[in-house]
């Protein structure tokens, strides 16, 4: 062997450890350079303190008013709830996407860092989308749904790289991002535009001047027009308008309401005001696995319950139908994806209420019952779910019936089928965990 070759060994290890020192020194750079970003307080926007009053609260005023102006009120309610979700919708959602990802990594690139992430490709037409009550809403709406399955596969590909997930990182854990991540945020024109109808529809149904309803409706119909112009366009909007229907249909009645035992003053309800619905429900987020009517043995009746399996957790929710049937929705904002069964709630103008907390996969235990201990109770094709919490302690039990044994059969199937793949991919995401990288303690 040469001595030029005998060198070798040692020189590969040297630029290794080169290397090594580089990199470590770009990510340093990179967190320094976070270290100077400056986000702005979005509490200074002059309609951030109105987002969350109800009607009531901006007019100050709590009485009775008189039988022949109930109409102009409700009128009025309905137009401040189309007001404040707007105002929500751009504060928290196109504000953070904004002025926290957006402008951060603009400035990050101006120190010729993530130089090489295409700001177009992961956020499209933002800056046009945060021009608040300008252009065409359902115009730049549209091009930016157009974007979104690229957008997402493109963050998907991102997230690879280490010193982009430093810079992810870093925005998520801004207070202002209350918690939700990039893809949750990603999504949130996408779930806008997809309820500007019903929003729409409140303030039709209420309004008594017949020039200003056919006005309303002309909008509406344009919105709609626009929402079927897109599902020819991109094969996953119908998954999408059936979650958005979720999210309309399924309710989530607040904590003093779901155990009387919680006592709340109605001075302290707001500190509990629930905005986790559209994150709960969002096909970016979980996918439906199976849902169906069961029936519910409770200690004195029988109740029509609805089960919806998704990948990580399952929801049990009461159906609810409105017998008088006042305004039933339009069969043009059904989707027909949903069951015949729920479709038909929704034109009843009925709900789904949520009976308890969402049981999550790995903490639900279902259990087939023998025919002969249900037989005294007038019970067939029985089944149990438990939910134990992580002590295995049971925090609530549920005694189903379904309508045919290979019904019960299908259910107990896709339940244990889908807790095993949750409780893989939770495997999986564990392992993953241990070989990635190690993050800067920095961050």
């Amino acid at each position: 062997m040469s001595p030029s070759e005998a060198d070798r060994p040692t020189e590969r290890r040297i630029t290794s450890i080169q290397q090594g020192k580089d990199k470590h020194k770009h990510i340093s750079d990179l967190e320094n350079c976070l270290s100077s970003v400056k986000i702005t307080e979005f509490r200074d926007y002059e309609f951030h303190s109105l987002k969350d009053k109800t009607w009531n609260e901006v007019v100050e005023t709590h009485q009775k008013l008189p039988v022949d102006q109930l109409d102009l009120r409700k009128q009025q309610e309905a137009v401040w709830e189309l007001f404040t979700s707007e105002c929500t919708y751009f504060l928290d959602h196109l504000l953070v996407l904004k002025m926290i990802f957006m402008n951060t990594l603009k400035y990050l690139q101006t120190h010729e860092y993530l130089l090489d992430v295409d700001l177009w490709r992961l956020f499209a037409n933002l800056e046009e989308l945060s021009q608040y009550f300008r252009g065409s809403l359902c115009q730049s709406h549209q091009i930016y749904c157009l974007n979104y399955s690229a957008a997402v596969f493109y963050l998907e590909s991102l997230r690879q790289r280490n010193d982009f997930g430093i810079y992810l990182k870093w925005c998520e854990q801004n207070e202002q991002c209350r918690r939700l991540h990039l893809p949750e945020l990603l999504v949130a024109p996408l779930h806008r535009l997809t309820r500007y109808p019903l929003l729409l529809k409140n303030i039709w149904k209420r309004s008594t001047d017949s020039t200003e309803k056919i006005m309303i409706y002309s909008i509406k119909e344009k919105v709609e027009k626009s929402i079927r112009d897109l599902e020819g366009k991109v094969k996953w909007l119908d998954n999408f308008q059936k979650f958005r229907h979720l999210q309309e249909i399924i309710v989530w009645p607040p904590l003093w309401d779901r155990d009387k035992r919680f006592f709340i003053p109605e001075c302290l309800k707001h500190i509990f005001k629930e905005h986790m619905a559209e994150s709960i429900l969002s096909p970016t987020n979980r996918h439906l696995l199976y849902e169906g009517k069961l029936t519910l043995a409770e200690s004195t009746r029988f109740l029509d319950v609805y089960l919806f399996l998704f990948d990580d957790f399952l929801l049990v929710t009461k159906t609810k139908r409105n017998k008088k049937k006042v305004g039933g929705s339009d069969s043009s904002l059904i989707c027909h994806s949903l069951t015949p069964e729920l479709q038909t709630v929704i034109k009843e103008g009925g709900s789904c209420t949520v009976l308890d907390q969402p049981i999550p996969l790995d903490r639900l235990v279902v259990k087939s019952i023998d025919p002969l201990h249900m037989s005294a109770f007038g019970l067939r094709n029985a089944f149990l779910i438990q939910h134990e919490n992580r002590y295995q302690q049971c925090i609530a039990a549920f005694l189903l019936q379904a309508q045919t044994e290979n019904i019960k059969k299908t259910w107990m199937t896709q339940i244990t089928s889908a807790i095993s793949c949750f409780i893989k991919r939770q495997e999986t995401k564990k392992i993953s965990l241990f070989t990635s990288p190690v993050e800067s303690s920095e961050i």
